[in-house]
């Protein structure tokens, strides 16, 4: 890991360079080498001491800050909000991984197709209908108007619902409960 320190108002002194890059060897396990860099940035205003630390690992970006009375404790504690970042960060990308379908999944023939899994079924909510008391030869007639493929009625002699459609034979089909 890099590490480039900017002091306002303060001047960074090889013992703070020491604290961060020894709070940053705990942290080790976390970047696992991928080339991160830290940007370190210390601030003073009066009696605060503010502690900001930037890490750019892989192509995500953490960011801390703190402000205490004590620089070092400022540091300490800005870094230990980079790390609860990294390990969430570093969980959510080990659970991406895990929970991608396997590839003996993915294929199903073995003759090289690869195959891709059908969409979920959706249910789509179309428009509503008028339940109209009718016969089921008055729903024909009604069918045979309309470019509707179905229309639900209500049948005038049981108070029962049903629906005619259109076959593809030309006929009429009729669905009762």
């Amino acid at each position: 890991m890099t590490f480039e320190y900017t002091g306002r108002h303060v001047e960074v002194t090889a013992a703070i360079r020491r604290h961060v890059e020894e709070q940053f060897k705990k942290l080790e396990h976390l970047f696992d080498g991928a080339g991160s860099h830290a940007h370190v940035i210390l601030a003073v205003e009066k009696n605060r001491h503010t502690g900001e630390v930037i890490v750019h690992w892989r192509d995500h970006t953490l960011t801390a800050k703190d402000t205490n009375g004590d620089m070092y404790m400022a540091l300490t504690r800005a870094i230990s909000k980079i790390e609860k970042q990294a390990s969430k960060l570093k969980k959510k990308i080990i659970d991406r991984k895990h929970s991608s379908p396997k590839t003996s999944i993915a294929v199903s023939d073995l003759d090289g197709q690869l195959k891709a899994a059908p969409l979920p079924v959706r249910i789509i909510n179309a428009r509503r209908y008028k339940v109209k008391p009718m016969t089921a030869e008055e729903a024909a007639l009604e069918l045979s108007d309309k470019t509707d493929s179905f229309v639900v009625f209500r049948d005038a002699d049981t108070s029962r619902v049903g629906v005619l459609y259109k076959r593809q034979d030309g006929n009429f089909g009729l669905i009762e409960p």
